[in-house]
């Protein structure tokens, strides 16, 4: 017998018997659940759970599950949706020269490890074209300049609304986003900074950290907010280093690292275990 995996996420107001509810609902009607973590802020006073549980095809479908969860998240006031796992999200990568994240996620995007679609990969440069076409995936050059950034930055959403995209991400896209662009892709935008956040932000962020005799570097994969690199943070990664590497190797370790984390939280998001907490995050990790 073929089973459904879905995933339940909630946030509301933390109170006494959410949990009770949740799984109440899902086992009075004989619905096995396989996962489940939640987590109360203390100083938010939010609660969030991320549930996921099989559902047989004697079971009560997607659109009875929400119809009778509906009374349970009206009492508690929440934000709540199911996530059906059959589907593969669509994903849109934007790229400029550095292929390092390009490559990675395209690699775990081809070996099934990332269960995305990736309808098109767009580009303020045409160097990157031959390796993405080689994957079978359509790629779109949009050069873009400081008197056609409006039009271009139109032309990329137009291609989401189009495509049906449902997440973006700017891996190594050389370019700041309008707060206009921000703002149509909130929540579903993320961006890998080549920098352990909030430190060294701006340009050459590891020669800055050279020059300050840093003892770790790192990565951080953010949502795209309209404050520049101050998005809710998704996922980091550091390495240790020491005195006798050069800014080069700084580069190269970065590389390294910025790939994962970009993976994990790529990885994070289509998996929904990100759920927003006001300007952070809560990330249920495996």
């Amino acid at each position: 017998m073929t089973t459904r995996t879905y995933v339940l996420t909630i946030s509301c107001a933390d109170t006494i018997g959410i949990v009770a509810a949740v799984s109440g609902y899902l086992s009075g009607l004989g619905i096995f659940i396989t996962e489940s973590a939640n987590f109360g802020d203390p100083e938010t006073g939010r609660f969030f759970q991320r549930t996921v549980f099989k559902a047989t095809p004697d079971q009560p479908s997607l659109a009875e599950l929400e119809a009778g969860f509906k009374a349970i998240a009206d009492h508690f006031q929440m934000t709540w949706r199911f996530h059906d796992t059959a589907v593969k999200p669509r994903v849109m990568l934007l790229v400029s020269k550095f292929d390092h994240c390009l490559n990675d996620l395209l690699y775990r995007y081809r070996n099934g490890s990332l269960t995305i679609d990736i309808p098109a990969v767009v580009s303020n440069h045409p160097d990157l074209e031959r390796i993405v076409a080689w994957h079978g995936i359509p790629y779109h050059h949009l050069p873009v300049t400081k008197d056609t950034k409006a039009v271009q930055e139109q032309q990329v959403l137009d291609l989401v609304d189009r495509l049906n995209v449902d997440l973006v991400v700017l891996a190594r896209y050389m370019q700041v986003l309008s707060d206009e662009m921000c703002r149509a892709l909130s929540w579903r935008c993320i961006n890998i900074h080549h920098s352990f956040l909030p430190s060294f932000k701006g340009a050459r962020p590891y020669h800055q950290a050279h020059t300050r005799g840093v003892k770790i570097i790192g990565a951080t994969a953010h949502y795209v907010t309209t404050d520049l690199d101050e998005g809710p943070i998704i996922e980091q990664g550091v390495e240790r280093i020491d005195h006798t590497f050069t800014p080069e190797d700084f580069v190269a370790i970065g590389r390294d690292i910025e790939s994962v984390v970009l993976a994990r939280a790529v990885q994070f998001h289509i998996e929904h275990r990100v759920i927003a907490n006001g300007k952070k995050t809560v990330v249920f990790r495996r």
